[in-house]
């Protein structure tokens, strides 16, 4: 067995033909209960008349789409804000609690632990209700105080995980905390935090669907006008299955443009090794003969 194969088998033993056989069973037996599953809900769909026209028939009429579309909009625009805000946030405070400064640094860590603890619905009705705010500044302002402090957290771990020589050595070199802060280890933090900042933006995304509470008119508040209409036969399901795969779409794209950024990263020269050219036979040292 060669050095590799081991080391790939080291926690898990390579399958005999009587396990091979039992994954095999267990794959077939568990591949008959999701069909089986999702013929049930099919036949559920059909048996209470979900794939009727008269369902369908409203997301043909141009009013419809134009409601969808208004929606879908009001949401990008929501999202566009508090993700934008919400690195900015998260990077103001992930400096405080970094900061040399210990009243700064404690500020910092309070609105943190604060804004995290805080369920990010209150905080959204607190400012639509209580501060008279519109619905759209509200439900960006409670996204951004809530995604900005847990990114916040990120941004602090992914520095603090470079390893501690590259800011010694940036300190050697005679820079400042702000210039290796910057220059350092932001940049080789990134690629680091990169999917699990992609990850609470795709949180920041699904909840702009709490808009809907304080009558901001987003993509999931228009599927509410159309299911409750009466003249549409109250087609709840119909728009569960138009919002839900465009919801689920946007969430893969974002997921999808963080692996594309992660390998354009590491196809990046300025973050590649220098490669070393290996010692050639017969080169002699400095001072030897």
């Amino acid at each position: 067995m060669t050095h590799s194969t081991a080391s790939a088998t080291a926690l898990y033993d390579i399958p005999g033909p009587v396990t091979r056989k039992r994954h095999l069973t267990y794959g077939v037996v568990s591949t008959i209960v999701i069909l089986a599953v999702f013929g049930w809900i099919l036949y559920l769909l059909f048996d209470t008349d979900q794939f009727t026209a008269a369902k369908w028939n409203p997301f043909t009429y141009k009013g419809i789409q134009e409601l969808l579309l208004r929606g879908l909009g009001n949401t990008l625009k929501a999202f566009a804000y508090a993700a934008v805000l919400s690195l900015a946030l998260g990077a103001v405070l992930a400096v405080g609690r970094l900061s040399v400064h210990r009243p700064v640094r404690w500020i910092a860590t309070l609105l943190v632990e604060f804004f995290r603890a805080m369920p990010v619905l209150v905080m959204i009705f607190f400012i639509f209700v209580a501060l008279k705010v519109q619905p759209l500044p509200a439900l960006v302002a409670g996204l951004t105080l809530y995604n900005g402090s847990v990114l916040a957290e990120v941004f602090r771990t992914g520095i603090n995980s470079v390893d501690r020589g590259q800011r010694e050595a940036a300190y050697a070199l005679g820079m400042r905390k702000t210039q290796v802060t910057t220059h350092v280890l932001a940049p080789q933090a990134v690629r680091a935090m990169l999917p699990t900042i992609i990850s609470q933006l795709v949180v920041a995304l699904k909840d702009t669907s709490l808009g809907y509470l304080i009558t901001y008119e987003e993509f999931l508040h228009a599927g509410k006008l159309i299911a409750s209409n009466l003249d549409y036969d109250l087609p709840f399901i119909p728009v569960v299955m138009v919002i839900s795969p465009i919801y689920i779409g946007m969430c893969m794209l974002l997921s999808w443009f963080a692996t594309w950024m992660a390998r354009r990263q590491r196809r990046n020269p300025k973050t590649e090794a220098a490669g070393v050219a290996p010692a050639e036979p017969g080169t002699v040292l400095p001072g030897r003969q």
